[in-house]
């Protein structure tokens, strides 16, 4: 049976509830639904919110400057992925892209190996990896870390700046200000941690969670799938995207983490210090913790900014609501980096015009 977009909408239209807000934590999820246009074709009653999804977006902008200046230090080759190098810091326009204009060696990477790779063939050099993101690209990160150990590569270390989905879930839910009635589970992050991941929200929260994958039919499911629970005033955990994603997740993705990683306190942009919510490497692998070995740490303060991605990614405020969108910033001459970030729900905004 063919997929009757058409008609799901027009049975979630017809579904008896208020105004209800649902929110997309992944930041695929966030682009995929700008690009398909589903926003302006849902019923009047259903909002979408972008959660703290895009892991470059969550990334404050004081940790930013501590990469910064670890950049500038003689012999250090940095190296992370594209949308890195253009999340400005503290200063607007200070960005990795601009410390390399000044003479900064940084290197765009496709893979963590990649850096250990480079280490291996600039020995007389130490290569920094910055690991950005959440649990789907972690296991890689620990690949490499393996890796560099196993092949005593010793001047490939990592600046850890990975994080946890549940620890940050459930700082949003304890705000005051928290109004989500259900939430779209990230597709990404499910196939390492499985479905399983996500049952605290119906369970402990009262909350109706669906994992959905990232074709606008998986999303259009997802959602109808939401309303109709809120319809049924049963709260649960459902995976609509079995094809790619199990109840339990990828086993060995998950020892690999285990064995490299610990939980540690981490800073969210929008949320602050959650405890628990940050990977750090196990004492066993401390030579090859950028922090500890360049003694270089990221400011506990905050950093002033007029942009207003923290709200963005806590689902307070829409990407047009912020005064800079579309005039100070743009993807061209970012403030923040929601307007950077390929998974930004500003980038997301700005490239397909959508509320």
């Amino acid at each position: 049976m063919s997929f009757d977009a058409g008609r799901i909408l027009e049975t979630m239209a017809a579904l008896p509830l208020g105004r209800v807000q649902l929110m997309e934590v992944c930041g695929t999820h966030t682009m995929s639904i700008a690009r398909s246009g589903l926003k302006s074709v849902l019923p009047e009653n259903v909002k979408l919110l972008s959660g703290p999804g895009c892991p470059v977006c969550v990334t404050p902008a004081e940790q930013i400057d501590a990469v910064l200046e670890l950049a500038m230090e003689k012999d250090v080759i940095l190296t992370s992925y594209g949308d890195m190098l253009r999340v400005p810091g503290s200063r607007p326009g200070d960005s990795l892209l601009r410390r390399k204009a000044l003479g900064a060696r940084v290197e765009i990477v496709y893979s963590p190996i990649d850096a250990v790779e480079l280490a291996r063939k600039h020995p007389d050099r130490q290569v920094v990896f910055l690991g950005v993101g959440f649990e789907t690209t972690a296991p890689g990160t620990a690949a490499a870390v393996l890796t560099a150990q196993e092949q005593g590569v010793k001047n490939f270390s990592l600046w850890s700046m990975l994080k946890t989905v549940e620890p940050a879930l459930r700082a949003l839910i304890a705000q005051e200000d928290f109004a989500v009635d259900g939430f779209l589970c990230p597709g990404h992050v499910a196939t390492i941690i499985g479905a399983e991941g996500f049952r605290f929200l119906p369970e402990e929260y009262g909350l109706p969670a669906v994992v959905g994958g990232f074709e606008t039919e998986d999303i259009l499911t997802a959602l109808y799938l939401l309303l109709k629970q809120l319809v049924e005033g049963e709260p649960k955990l459902q995976n609509a995207y079995p094809r790619a994603v199990s109840q339990e997740g990828n086993r060995l993705a998950q020892r690999m983490l285990q064995r490299c990683f610990e939980a540690r306190e981490d800073s969210w942009r929008g949320l602050g210090r959650i405890p628990g919510s940050g990977l750090g490497l196990r004492e066993e692998f401390s030579d090859f913790d950028a922090q500890k070995r360049f003694s270089i740490q990221a400011s506990s303060e905050p950093a002033p900014t007029a942009c207003r991605c923290g709200e963005v990614i806590c689902g307070r405020l829409s990407p047009e609501g912020c005064p800079l969108f579309g005039k100070r910033c743009t993807p061209e001459d970012p403030v923040g980096p929601c307007m950077v970030s390929s998974e930004g729900a500003c980038a997301a905004a700005y490239k397909y015009q959508q509320g």
